[in-house]
């Protein structure tokens, strides 16, 4: 492989601790993969958005990168080195000799644990999307607001630098990329207000700003994030929605929908960011386009195909519409609410509130702690419930869909839900999963670090309650959870629901 100026550098890697396995290439970067050890080369070249052309420029950003990464996973980044030339003639790391080049240094991990190669393989779960979506909230939270980069104007750059790559790499023909770009600015235009408030209202921080699944991987047992973006701060200082838009198109594009939309409930659960929610559309469209260009100007034309209709397809408006499901303990509200939410509305999908999550978020314990006895008591629960609707509300009044989750067996708490959609102009539909109390009592036992508390002595005093009429769409809970989730969508009015989009569905 010829790697032109630094191809001794380059050997010179390849032969410490223990020797390279492999050497891997980007079109910035050339690592020599070794036994314990990454050695991460910045290739000499000067694009018009970073410039890697002398070796001092090169060890400035390798410190750069080791710096800024230490904030995302300090337990990889070992920091960054010179590579030098001695007396002999030899290289060295931090020798006594003219540096010639600089590399960054990390503890290797194995190809398998890229989080995009466990999802793959069938080995991605729930929990560690859960924890990721956790992880990315906790690095946005902790990050300082930018008041001075950002908003509107800062998008426009981004969307007129992507127009003219995606014209100069030809990621798509002339008349599409015209097309496309003109309702990316549509959609800029319509959105630049919110962009400049959340601007002002501290939304806009330094990110990771390179949130692909290429990008994670799982290293002692947790998901970190590392190789951030670190040649400008321009394009990393974005509202956070932005950040986590790319890690919600990588979900979409590799055709992970659920879990996509369950990063997208974790994050939303972590961080309040409801107002910005009609932004996610446009973020995330236009991380697809910008991949798209990247494809095509490394020669993958049939990628950055996939990635120019992913663009298009997410560039979808979103619909608020409310939809309720109630149901006794173990009648598998929230299971059905998990699997409907990815095929509601455009990507990511629904917005779930759940009436437990809540309870929990309430007491600062993490959601499969148990809650004491008093936790449960009325009025407790009428709060809980009094945040579930602000949270639906909230939602519904941005144009967003949104499915809630709870046992909705009194009255009033089912008139005030539809009460809450008709105040948004949203649709509503309201579900009642309806199983008897043997086979709800089975499922609850069944139960493994649940969010839910519910106990036998629960359900069987659910039994004593009044519900009233239930007007609702009554199913039966006892069918599988395709067979319900089919029923719902059926049920509901399918006008503003966008369909889930298989853009890619041989990259599984």
């Amino acid at each position: 492989m010829d790697f032109g100026a630094q191809d001794d550098i380059v050997r010179f890697l390849a032969s410490l601790d223990g020797g390279a396995e492999r050497i891997a290439t980007t079109h910035i970067s050339i690592v020599a993969l070794c036994r314990t050890r990454a050695y991460k080369l910045k290739k000499a070249v000067r694009f018009s958005y970073l410039d890697f052309s002398t070796p001092g420029r090169r060890l400035e950003m390798c410190e750069r990168e080791a710096a800024l990464n230490m904030r995302f996973a300090p337990e990889l980044y070992l920091g960054a080195h010179r590579v030098t030339r001695e007396a002999d003639g030899s290289m060295a790391l931090d020798g006594a000799g003219e540096m010639i080049d600089a590399v960054v240094v990390m503890r290797r991990f194995a190809d398998a644990d890229l989080l995009e190669q466990i999802a793959k393989d069938g080995r991605l779960t729930h929990d560690m999307v859960e924890s990721l979506a956790r992880r990315v909230a906790k690095t946005h939270d902790e990050a300082a607001p930018d008041y001075e980069r950002g908003g509107a104007a800062a998008m426009r750059r981004v969307l007129d630098d992507t127009a003219l790559s995606l014209r100069h790499a030809a990621a798509a023909s002339a008349k599409e990329i015209d097309a496309f770009v003109a309702r990316l600015g549509d959609a800029l235009d319509a959105q630049a207000p919110l962009l400049d408030r959340r601007k002002a209202q501290g939304k806009v921080r330094r990110c990771h700003g390179d949130l692909t699944l290429r990008n994670i991987c799982l290293f002692d047992g947790a998901p970190t994030l590392f190789d951030c973006l670190e040649f400008d701060d321009e394009m990393a200082t974005i509202d956070v929605l932005y950040d986590l838009g790319f890690l919600l198109m990588d979900f979409w594009r590799a055709g992970w929908p659920a879990f996509a939309n369950l990063a997208f409930n974790r994050y939303l659960d972590a961080c309040d960011e409801a107002d910005g929610l009609p932004l996610l559309p446009f973020f995330m469209s236009l991380r697809a386009a910008i991949r798209a260009h990247v494809e095509a100007s490394q020669g993958n034309g049939e990628r950055a195909r996939l990635y120019f209709g992913l663009a298009m397809t997410l560039l979808a408006p979103a619909k608020g519409a409310v939809i309720a499901i109630g149901g006794l303990s173990g009648s598998g509200k929230s299971s059905v609410a998990a699997a409907l939410a990815p095929s509601v509305g455009c990507p990511p999908g629904a917005r779930v509130v759940n009436s437990d999550r809540i309870r929990k978020r309430l007491f600062g314990v993490a959601p499969t702690a148990r809650l004491p006895q008093e936790a449960y008591a009325s009025e407790v629960s009428a709060k809980v419930y009094g945040e579930m609707f602000n949270e639906a509300a909230r939602t519904a009044a941005r144009g967003w869909p949104v499915i809630v989750d709870a046992v909705f067996d009194r009255p009033e708490d089912r008139e005030t839900i539809r009460t809450v959609a008709e105040r948004a102009g949203a649709p509503f539909l309201g579900v009642w999963l309806d199983l008897d109390l043997a086979r709800r009592a089975a499922r609850v036992d069944a139960r493994i670090d649940d969010v839910s508390d519910a106990t036998h002595d629960v359900l069987e005093a659910q039994m004593q309650k009044a519900t009233g009429a239930i007007e609702w769409i009554k199913l039966d809970a006892s069918k599988d959870r395709e067979t319900i989730v089919a029923e719902i969508k059926t049920a509901f009015d399918l006008a503003f629901l966008a369909p889930v989009p298989d853009v890619f569905p041989d990259a599984r």
